[in-house]
């Protein structure tokens, strides 16, 4: 029966006709799945614990209605240290590739943020986030219409440097996807925790932050793989063909 261990190999469902060598290859994966797990695990108690980040200026964004139904004005001034709904929380703040050099909003970026918008309630309810673009507040809200992106928090950075401060933004203004995360102690000095970039390597692209999406993962699950498959703003009715890869 599944979840059972029968003849060294536990059991992932209960069908009667598996053969002696998928169960046992299938075994030979789910003890890869458990390294797995530990690794990422690993990974995050690192993460946890590591020591105190850069000390931040109290950077200054601008954020129109909280409802996009509300249209784009009035536009106020918020800051970093506003994010936070308590210094108890962390703040998670995704870096949008959208805005300046970057007139055309990133698809990558767009299929993370899609993703986002569905969970915030659940993030929410322990971590502050919000979605952070170079845009100006008019051109990011008609986006997130858009993509009915109702359920985040969208800010542009204004005449801010916090993208190229943090890593995601060049001098040109060239943008770059990221992740940070930010916390804000009982003085209310704000910190960096922890930043992450697609790219974990210069070798590795785009590969760093696949995690924070179930797209490809759910893709590893197929006997074809993720293959070449990149996001696309609109697929209409192309259907991408995958080819087998990594």
């Amino acid at each position: 029966m599944v979840k059972e261990m029968i003849d060294g190999n536990y059991r992932q469902t209960n069908l009667q006709n598996e053969s002696a060598e998928y169960l046992a290859k299938r075994e030979e994966v789910r003890k890869a799945e458990v390294e797995l797990m530990r690794a990422r695990e690993r990974v995050a108690e690192l993460r946890r614990a590591l020591p105190k980040g850069a000390e931040l200026a109290d950077y200054e964004f601008l954020e129109g209605p909280a409802s996009l139904a509300n249209g784009d004005e009035p536009v106020t001034k918020v800051r970093l240290s506003e994010l936070f709904s308590s210094p108890a929380r962390s703040l998670v703040v995704y870096h949008f590739m959208f805005g300046k050099k970057q007139t055309t909003a990133c698809p990558m970026c767009t299929a993370w943020i899609d993703g986002y918008n569905g969970v915030a309630q659940h993030i929410t309810q322990t971590t502050d986030f919000a979605i952070v673009a170079a845009a100006d507040p008019t051109t990011l809200r008609a986006y997130a219409r858009e993509r009915g992106w109702d359920k985040l928090r969208l800010l542009s950075t204004g005449d801010s440097t916090f993208k190229s401060d943090l890593g995601s933004e060049d001098k040109e203004g060239n943008q770059d996807s990221q992740i940070s995360v930010f916390t804000k102690e009982s003085d209310g000095t704000l910190r960096h925790f922890y930043s992450g970039h697609p790219w974990l390597d210069p070798e590795i692209k785009e590969r760093g932050i696949d995690e924070l999406s179930p797209i490809w993962n759910i893709l590893d699950l197929t006997p074809q793989g993720r293959g070449k498959f990149y996001t696309s703003l609109d697929y209409g009715t192309k259907v991408q063909v995958k080819k087998t890869g990594l």
